[in-house]
């Protein structure tokens, strides 16, 4: 007879406990976007509002009217083309030279001791500390006409006369690889110091040689932080200004360089506007496209699919 009114008291403290969780949980959330509220205010203010206030601008033509005429101008005319595949060309080649040299430099920097290898890492970071402005003049000193890439060749009798290495596309792609070349390198170095080594021992004790060895089981592990260092390298090169102005020498024009000379040279704020809301959009297509081939949250969490 007393077995149903204790089954009920028993089943009330836990129904109460449940309840004063739930409370809990809707407090904690409530906290914590307290707390958010002022980054997410400045995120609205610094990111949101210019991007729709660029957005808006981008829809009206020349004479003022509201239309899609800036936007059929980026397929119309040849100009506007023509720079949009100088942009993906440019950003190709730079980050297929940053693996081809960074690939090996984080590989031997994770071969080496600890101590060795954070000593070498401050020669990787040191180009963060000078402006890029700087490194690309740099350049510009070191490859022009009478500059000492092309005084040494011809000390050597390997050229007769200068070789035309800046204000052209090979210029660019010297400029960008050195200013980019960190951002692969450190993501690639994190990654490789993440492997454990015994699953090469491994390999090894199984049969397999050292070049089989690293290009089954280590170059496969590394992945993560070579495809993170690819993207980056990507979407950074997408809008890069500096280096190509100055290392182009106007030849070759980007599509930052060409939104700049929209506003500067024309005062075409609904173009300039509408080159910078196309370069916004597939910026971002380019991360879901990355996303989706390499996993986002994979990527995070070390591992491919």
């Amino acid at each position: 007879m007393t077995t149903a009114p204790l089954a009920v008291a028993g089943r009330m403290p836990a129904a109460l406990n449940e309840r004063r969780l739930a409370a809990d949980q809707r407090r904690e959330r409530a906290l914590l976007f307290l707390l958010c509220a002022p980054a997410l205010l400045l995120t609205l203010v610094v990111v949101f509002v210019p991007v729709g206030w660029l957005s808006w601008l981008s829809l009206f033509n020349d004479a003022g009217a509201l239309g899609w005429d800036n936007y059929a101008r980026l397929i119309d005319q040849p100009s506007y083309v023509k720079t949009f595949k100088a942009t993906f060309q440019v950003s190709a080649v730079v980050t297929i030279v940053c693996v081809l040299l960074g690939y090996p430099l984080a590989y031997m920097l994770a071969q080496l001791p600890r101590r060795a290898a954070g000593i070498c890492m401050i020669f990787v970071i040191l180009p963060f500390w000078t402006s890029v402005l700087v490194r690309t003049y740099a350049w510009l000193v070191i490859l022009q006409r009478n500059g000492v890439v092309n005084d040494a060749l011809t000390a050597l009798g390997v050229i007769d006369e200068p070789l035309q290495l800046v204000h052209n596309f090979a210029g660019v792609i010297v400029g960008m690889s050195h200013v980019l070349l960190p951002f692969l390198v450190l993501p690639l170095y994190a990654s490789m110091r993440a492997i454990d080594r015994d699953y090469i021992r491994a390999a090894m004790n199984l049969g397999a040689g050292p070049l089989a060895a690293f290009w089954q089981v280590f170059f496969r592990l590394s992945l993560p932080g070579l495809a993170a260092g690819v993207v980056l390298i990507f979407v950074l090169c997408l809008g890069f200004f500096v280096t190509p102005a100055l290392m182009g020498g106007g030849r070759v024009i980007m599509w930052a360089l060409r939104i700049q000379q929209t506003v500067s040279l024309y005062a075409n704020w609904g173009a300039a506007s509408a080159l910078g809301v196309v370069l916004l959009v597939v910026t971002l297509a380019c991360l879901w496209l990355f996303a989706r081939l390499f996993g986002a949250g994979n990527l995070i969490a070390g591992r491919l699919r």
